[in-house]
């Protein structure tokens, strides 16, 4: 019932910040849409993105988490605080030196990253710019990643949840009020990530400061623990540089498909992100540090059966979104980002995405509940292992998607065969994953699998059929639904009035579908006598 309620009140913040995160991208895509600058954007934001994923939240994350909590339970707080202080330390001068590296090889990474800008003259450098506006982020979210995983071993998940936010308002205020101000108004945006960067780390401080956690310099690095913490790092960024690899290729494909396509991806890989952050990220910040205590416990049973509860809570959530994502792709692009300066052509290029993404849905937000038993167990080297199979095995579906399938059939959706690359890719993932735990003993699944499988198949298939059979065509959405109705038109102010009809109508419509979906999905799983009880349990 407590690991319910936190998974629920993390989930919550998630929801609030992955909410603000769609405002920013709603905005975003208003105010730049989707041409040759939001891409140079897209491609400068992704490279400290990535390394975020080494320093912050991903290998660091995996290996420090784990220790830290082994730290609090067996050594106790001052050790802890010692060990805190000299990780930071180790972080920061690393981050510094990686940051300066950033910034002096900025004209190099970029070419490197999307080779395909240079079809397009000045596109290479507008990228290039801006990472070097961007790069000095990856220090200020990789300290944040830092205390929110103190924090998070405190069992403190509330600020550490909540502080994306600051980010998403941060870019949402640089594009409303300061890009008019710049003669490149795209440059406002780098600004505001940089900006978000301190707002976040800012955040964390007095929290940090109020459980007695508040880092200080403490260069013996030397530390037995660091030096554990590294050791088992290691592995893990590999790892962590596996998937990151995967997704600079995948964008370095889609630079060559011309201005938007890097855009219509990133878009699709944004709104793919909400159900996956909803309950990945939620679900996976709960477990690890539980994981780590029945770990150190001796609780293999216990362990087994965190495990199988985190996969059925998100296989319940995630399977009638992964539906709904594939039949609603194209409404969801509409209706959330066609509007300024996203036109009806991005729409159609970024609903395909859309469905692409969706595929891998389920196996996405397993792999945040999967992998980290792993990491509890302080094993990282068999994440890496499955990653560099996974990552062959993307690369030759992209191969035969892009080069071959698509070629023929739909060369215009070529960015979308990389989405579907990449789910493919995810299921392979999660596969191998629970696969590995189940040849080790510390998973096994308990008892009703195949029937609570079966009712939530039988579920989705409903609520699919229910929207399928609702939903308005395609056509609706982008050409018929844009012209007001004959009563409006006649108002004075029916230009301002028309527009906002077309996207209150879309905006009705399309929550008419989720609810829809929703009552047929939560009504079929009652009609076989499940009930929320279930699910705390």
């Amino acid at each position: 019932m407590q690991l319910f309620k936190s998974i629920v009140s993390v989930s919550a913040l998630t929801t609030l910040s992955r909410v603000a995160g769609l405002a920013r991208e709603i905005v975003v895509a208003k105010v730049f849409g989707a041409g040759a600058a939001n891409d140079a954007f897209e491609i400068a934001f992704q490279l400290p993105n990535m390394m975020r994923r080494l320093f912050a939240e991903g290998a660091f994350a995996q290996a420090f988490v784990p220790l830290i909590a082994e730290y609090k339970g067996q050594r106790g707080e001052a050790a802890t605080h010692q060990l805190i202080n000299r990780v930071a330390t180790l972080q920061l001068v690393s981050l510094l030196a990686v940051t300066a590296i950033g910034i002096v090889a900025a004209p190099w990474l970029i070419p490197l990253f999307a080779a395909g800008f240079e079809k397009t003259p000045g596109k290479t450098e507008l990228a290039v710019s801006m990472l070097r506006v961007m790069f000095p982020y990856l220090l200020f979210i990789s300290l944040t990643a830092l205390a929110g995983g103190v924090m998070n071993i405190w069992k403190k998940f509330g600020i550490p949840a909540f502080t994306p936010v600051l980010l998403n308002a941060a870019m949402i205020a640089a594009a409303l009020w300061a890009a008019p101000h710049f003669a490149q108004p795209i440059h406002a945006l780098a600004w505001g990530v940089l900006a978000g960067g301190v707002l976040q780390l800012g955040l964390q401080l007095w929290p940090l400061y109020r459980l007695g956690m508040l880092p200080r310099l403490d260069f013996h690095l030397r530390d037995e623990g660091v030096r554990r913490m590294l050791k088992t790092m290691a592995p893990a960024v590999l790892g962590v540089s596996v998937a990151q690899v995967s997704l600079l290729i995948n964008t370095n494909y889609a630079s060559f498909f011309g201005d938007g396509a890097v855009s219509w991806l990133k878009k699709a890989d944004r709104l793919m992100e909400l159900p996956t952050a909803l309950l990945g990220v939620a679900i996976g910040t709960v477990i690890l540090p539980a994981l780590g205590v029945l770990r150190n416990e001796g609780n293999t049973k216990g362990y087994g059966q965190l495990l199988d509860y985190g996969l059925r809570f998100a296989a319940l959530a995630t399977l009638p979104a992964m539906a709904v994502m594939v039949v609603l792709a194209e409404p969801m692009v509409a209706t959330l980002y066609q509007r300024g300066a996203f036109t009806a052509l991005d729409t159609l290029r970024t609903g395909p995405a859309v469905a692409a993404y969706a595929v891998g849905i389920v196996a996405l937000v397993w792999i945040k509940i999967l992998a980290p038993a792993f990491y509890a167990q302080q094993d990282t080297r068999t994440p890496v292992q499955i990653a560099v199979r996974v990552l062959l095995l993307t690369q030759l579906f992209n191969l035969l998607f892009v080069f071959v399938l698509f070629a023929h059939w739909a060369p215009h959706l070529k960015h979308a065969a990389l989405a579907l690359s990449t789910s493919l890719g995810a299921v392979l993932n999660a596969w191998w994953l629970y696969r590995g735990l189940r040849a080790r003993g510390l998973y096994a699944p308990q008892a009703h699998w195949r029937r609570f499988a079966l009712q939530l198949a039988v579920a989705t298939l409903v609520a699919t059929a229910a929207i399928v059979i609702a939903r308005p065509d395609d056509g609706w959405w982008s050409v018929r639904a844009a012209t007001a109705p004959t009563w409006l038109r006649a108002l004075p102010w029916h230009d301002r009035l028309g527009a906002h009809w077309v996207e209150w109508r879309r905006m009705a419509m399309l929550g008419a579908l989720f609810a829809l979906g929703g009552f047929a999905y939560l009504g079929t799983l009652a009609a076989f006598g499940y009930r929320l009880r279930d699910v705390r349990r």
